[in-house]
């Protein structure tokens, strides 16, 4: 018998190979701004956070930003995602094994995480179960995100299993009474809270399934 009755996915880091375009939409802006933000600089601190705080934190240390930054932004993603996404190494047959239903939960707004699914061929494993804080109205670290998708999975909070690549989703899942897993991208990040356990690629996932 499982011990999950439902698997949670973050998507930008954890499904989708995002974060890199995105921190390079990031850094090209700045210097349009007169300032200076190295895409790794940019990943660091924007992974897994809502838009809105990225862009509060760039107008701290950059002055104010142009009206259009956020519809730039993502349009400029948007052109990048389709030319160059792919998905997280192991991702559609970590999926295609699973036996346990699966969902995503993201930051994101949905036309943003349908564009990555769809473009990397991930849409078929979360059709119709799709959660956006968008539309839920909450954003991570705060845990309704979750929970909203947990309770549209029905499924109860213990029960579920989070996949998150970042401090805010890990936060997030913590909040909501989840069991949850962090795929890093780095070496012992000072963000990860004890107790939880670490994966370097999605076939380790298994093992916690």
């Amino acid at each position: 018998m499982s011990l999950h009755d439902a698997i949670l996915f973050d998507c930008d880091g954890t499904l989708v190979d995002s974060e890199v375009v995105q921190a390079e939409v990031f850094s090209d802006l700045v210097a349009e701004h007169g300032g200076v933000l190295a895409p790794a600089a940019a990943m660091a601190a924007f992974r897994g956070r809502r838009l809105a705080a990225c862009m509060a934190d760039l107008e701290a240390s950059f002055g104010p930003l142009r009206a259009d930054f956020e519809d730039v932004f993502r349009a400029r993603a948007a052109v990048l995602l389709r030319m160059r996404l792919r998905e997280i190494e192991g991702a559609a047959a970590l999926l295609a094994g699973m036996a346990q239903p699966v969902c995503v939960a993201s930051n994101a707004p949905r036309s943003k995480i349908e564009l990555c699914l769809a473009t990397t061929g991930l849409a078929r494993f979360f059709e119709g179960r799709i959660f956006s804080a968008y539309e839920v109205g909450s954003w991570k670290p705060d845990p309704g995100l979750f929970l909203h998708a947990a309770q549209a999975m029905g499924a109860a909070p213990a029960r579920c299993l989070v996949v998150e690549d970042s401090a805010p989703g890990v936060i997030a899942a913590r909040e909501a009474g989840m069991q949850v897993v962090a795929l890093l991208h780095e070496e012992a990040p000072d963000w990860l809270p004890e107790g939880v356990p670490a994966i370097r690629a999605l076939a380790e996932l298994r093992r916690y399934l």
